[in-house]
Parts: C-alpha cells; structure tokens; sequence
C-alpha cells in the first residue's frame, strides 16, 4: 500500500453514497430519486474506470 491513489478512494465513496441513495429511494418509494441515483452510480463507476485506464496508459498505475 506505498502509492495510495486518493481519487480512487473519493470515486469509491462517491459510488458508495449513490448506491446507498438508491436505497434510500426506493424506501421512499421516490421514482424521480431512484433514477438520478442510478445515473449518478453510472457517471461516477465511469469515471472511474476512465481515470483508470488514463493513468494505466500513462503507466502511473
């Protein structure tokens, strides 16, 4: 664990608190929150794994 990547770990949380906002709209049986969570969970996990590629081809990874 010498190079912790710290981007990685606020997408992570950031990943994290959609999905559990997902949750949390279907509880409240909120349509309208449940879809901006999913969309909010796929813009993040894509960003992510475009952050990952880019830095895998620049060999920082």
């Amino acid at each position: 664990m010498k190079n912790f990547k710290w981007v990685f770990a606020l997408y992570s949380l950031l990943a994290l608190l959609s999905m559990f906002s997902i949750g949390i709209s279907v509880g409240l049986r909120s349509i309208p929150g449940i879809l901006i969570s999913i969309l909010l969970l796929i813009l993040v996990m894509g960003f992510g794994f475009k952050t990952k590629k880019k830095m895998r081809d620049q060999g920082l990874l």
